[in-house]
């Protein structure tokens, strides 16, 4: 009995860890945890306890697998719950740690440090300046695995450059001393030495460099007062050349294709008492005697309150005939003319006082 019963025991103790592995796994996947080693000198561990709002969260952890686990002295809070952890470290180390609910315990992990490595910011820089190059230097990391990257640029740059070295002794090349450069540099782990979950360094404070001396004058947008004139002078001779062959042709248009008046203003009354009509407006304005036709040879009588014509004043010409220098050859003489004075045929009567004229196309007569 003894045989069989211990099989079955193991089995059983086997199956209880893996069940209780599981449910481990499945509340720690309720658990982000965040994790930054600070230039070996401080851990933070974080978490966002999504399904654990409002309750706090024991953080357990030993640096060295002979020890006890111990509670975190330092908590980061957030909103008045425990969210984060942390620790003071020395070196690397593997960092085990268990993050509970009361007893039950949510997550347990055993890691090491260096893989979550974030190096300290670079702030002790110098520069070398000779012959249109200078070299950036300053004091290496106590730890290996890193790269030194340099970044500069001048006040005619958009984007930064850049250039990395194993140490902190960078030299840049083709560089103008008479130029106000920006400077700048920070420290990346290898993924060869360190991993992948790493972090670069914060970027030092931008340093700017002009003759080979430190300046506080340069400015990034030093230019841009420039850009901006010379900008405008651009657009203005722009929209100069695109107006002027506007202006030149609206002139020729107006040469070519005068501007008809409007007769409105200048016969007034024309269109609106009249509709239109010139003759109705033109005895109305000028106070034009009624036009009649000869008929039969007999001349209607037209009243005297409508004769009055008032002429422009054209010059005048005389116009003779053969007929009218005979006629007016008989007066001279008393003798009584051949031909008696019949007005024409076709003609339009026009009485001015006590004269009275038959106008035809070409001539008028007086009778």
């Amino acid at each position: 009995m003894r045989r069989i019963f211990l099989p079955w025991a193991v089995s059983a103790l086997f199956l209880l860890g893996r069940v209780m592995a599981s449910e481990e796994k499945e509340l720690g996947e309720a658990l982000q945890l965040q994790i930054i080693n600070f230039n070996f000198e401080t851990v933070k561990v974080t978490w966002n306890a999504s399904e654990y709002s409002g309750t706090n969260l024991t953080f357990l952890l030993k640096l060295s697998g002979n020890e006890a686990y111990r509670p975190c002295s330092k908590y980061t809070l957030q909103q008045g719950y425990t969210a984060g952890c942390l620790l003071e470290v020395e070196k690397d180390a593997v960092l085990h740690f268990s993050i509970r609910n009361g007893t039950q315990p949510l997550l347990s992990k055993s890691l090491w440090i260096s893989n979550y490595l974030k190096p300290r910011s670079l702030s002790d820089l110098s520069f070398q300046w000779h012959q249109g190059a200078v070299t950036v230097t300053c004091s290496d990391l106590w730890y290996k695995g890193l790269v030194y990257e340099i970044q500069h640029k001048s006040t005619f740059d958009t984007e930064w450059q850049s250039k990395e070295a194993k140490t902190c002794n960078v030299t840049l090349d083709s560089l103008d001393a008479e130029k106000c450069y920006f400077f700048r540099a920070r420290v990346k782990t290898l993924e060869s030495s360190y991993g992948s979950d790493t972090y670069p360094s914060d970027w030092s404070e931008v340093i700017h460099q002009q003759r080979g001396k430190l300046t506080d004058l340069c400015r990034e947008n030093s230019l841009f007062p420039n850009f901006i004139l010379v900008a405008g002078l651009v657009t203005f001779l722009i929209v100069s050349l695109l107006l002027l062959p506007l202006w030149k042709l609206r002139r020729v248009k107006k040469v070519l294709m005068p501007s008809v008046p409007d007769p409105r203003f200048t016969f007034s009354g024309l269109f609106e008492s009249h509709q239109g009509n010139f003759q109705e407006w033109i005895k109305d304005t000028q106070n034009v005697a009624h036009l009649n036709k000869m008929e039969d040879g007999e001349q209607e009588s037209i009243p005297e309150e409508a004769v009055v014509v008032q002429l422009a004043e054209m010059p005048v010409t005389a116009v003779t005939s053969p007929v009218y220098r005979q006629t007016e050859e008989e007066e001279a003489t008393g003798e009584p003319g051949q031909l008696p004075r019949q007005p024409p045929q076709d003609g339009e009567v026009v009485s001015l006082g006590d004269f009275t004229f038959v106008t035809s196309d070409n001539s008028y007569v007086r009778f």
